[in-house]
């Protein structure tokens, strides 16, 4: 059909086995199932598909040993199989291809290697939550001074908000979950984009590869990348997480809050200033979000105007979704051990925990309790912070007269709330930071995910 072959500049410029080669096991494993499939249906001879197979198998055998050549005029790896297959069998190897297109074939690769990814994340965060809740049994009686606005608000427990992080990241394995649903769909045996007139069964190369159904119209199997921009998207979310994480350990680290003792071993020096401690690890964590985040806005850009139905354009969306897969895989690796090895510092944070009136909301409470409206509440809850802020004492240490000029109601009991020891043991709500909520919530996360020992 074509008078000359393609310019040398434009074999280089459409080619994508440099990047797509990572699908090699993927492909190989749906094309074994593609032609078990053919040879179930009467298009291929058993001993046929049985030369097929252990072809394949040699040739994946070869990539993994790195004895296999790749060439730019191949184009991509399902070309290099193929063509590797037929160097070995002939034409029993151009049989391979019958009723499928590189398009389908692509998409069903593509389905796989999501599908694999999302169980690798999932294990990683899996092991961060278990991470979390070792700190839970190390930390069970440690008090945290909790934020708003960036300003001291009120005490927490330190597991309180260990199990913070856990929640987060189990919405993320629950979206990571409903993306596999999504992605586990079959779409091998649509071909180019109409189908195809050979007697395939789609259900049952499915059922080969482990999907959960078949893609039921052609047309959209080889534009569909909804699959590929919603693990980008999760992927966005969990390294959104994972930065705002990273954000409040480099903060905790600094001497200006001197919380946390973080892992030498995850730390690096200064290259001129010979006392620096630096949190390399957690800065590149926040760093690395960007490039997660700038790659789903590149799959949205990429996909926004392709008319229907496969187009090269397509070939771009492996290098960001492999970037970010690789990204977010290697930050979850590192973040479990440097939370397993970071320390609170708990001495330094119990010398400050006086400071920022911690205790005032639970006094408002207090008040209310005793009849007083919570306007009025905060009000006069505000008027008492007030005073002890110029005579630089705690509320604990104001007399009970200031207490009961603003609520003649009020007795020495009011000293049972105030402090942060005794703040903290007067929360009751569900998901609170009172301490037998946070044992049971332990206790449901350690039944949920397990334990880990150090």
């Amino acid at each position: 059909m074509f008078s000359s072959g393609p310019d040398k500049r434009v074999e280089l410029f459409t080619e994508s086995v440099s990047f797509d080669k990572r699908l090699y096991p993927q492909d190989i494993r749906a094309s074994i199932a593609h032609a078990q499939m053919l040879a179930a249906v009467g298009l291929l001879e058993q001993v046929e598909c049985q030369l097929i197979q252990a072809a394949l198998e040699k040739i994946q055998e070869r990539i993994e040993q790195g004895r296999f050549e790749y060439k730019t005029e191949l184009e991509d790896i399902h070309m290099h199989i193929e063509t590797a297959l037929i160097r070995r069998l002939d034409d029993i190897g151009r049989k391979l291809h019958t009723g499928r297109s590189r398009n389908d074939q692509v998409a069903t690769d593509l389905r796989l290697w999501v599908r694999d990814s999302i169980d690798q994340l999932d294990q990683r965060l899996a092991e961060l939550q278990r991470a979390f809740l070792y700190r839970c049994d190390l930390d069970c009686d440690a008090i945290l001074p909790g934020y708003t606005h960036f300003q001291r608000a009120q005490p927490i427990l330190a597991p309180h908000y260990w199990l913070c992080y856990c929640e987060k990241f189990e919405r993320d394995r629950g979206r990571l979950a409903d993306c596999r649903k999504r992605a586990n769909v079959c779409s091998l045996g649509a071909a180019a984009l109409a189908g195809t007139s050979l007697p395939i069964d789609r259900d049952d190369v499915a059922a080969r590869l482990g999907f959960d159904s078949v893609a039921a119209n052609s047309l959209d199997v080889s534009s569909d990348r909804d699959f590929v921009l919603e693990f980008a998207f999760t992927m966005a979310l969990i390294a959104t997480h994972l930065s705002t994480w990273a954000e409040e350990w480099i903060l905790w680290s600094t001497t200006e809050f001197d919380f946390l003792k973080l892992p030498h071993d995850f730390c690096t020096g200064s290259s001129i200033m010979p006392q620096k401690i630096n949190p390399d690890v957690l800065e590149l964590t926040r760093g690395k979000s960007a490039r997660v985040i700038g790659n789903l806005q590149t799959l949205l850009v990429l996909v926004k105007g392709l008319p229907l139905a496969y187009n090269r354009d397509l070939q771009e969306d492996k290098p960001a979704i492999f970037d970010s897969f690789d990204t977010v895989d290697a930050c979850l690796e590192l973040a479990a051990a440097l939370v397993m090895g970071a320390r609170l510092n708990r001495p330094s944070i119990e010398a400050r925990l006086d400071r920022g009136f911690l205790d005032a909301t639970t006094l408002m409470e207090f008040f209310i309790k005793r009849g007083v409206p919570q306007r009025s509440a905060h009000h006069s809850v505000g008027a008492l912070v007030r005073k002890a802020m110029d005579r630089g004492v705690r509320l604990a240490d104001l007399p009970l007269a200031d207490f009961q000029e603003l609520c003649p109601e009020i007795d020495e009991r009011v000293y049972d709330v105030l402090g942060v020891d005794n703040a903290i043991k007067s929360f009751v709500s569900y998901g609170s930071t009172a301490p037998q909520e946070v044992a049971r919530q332990v206790e449901r996360w350690k039944q949920r995910i397990g334990e880990v020992r150090s």
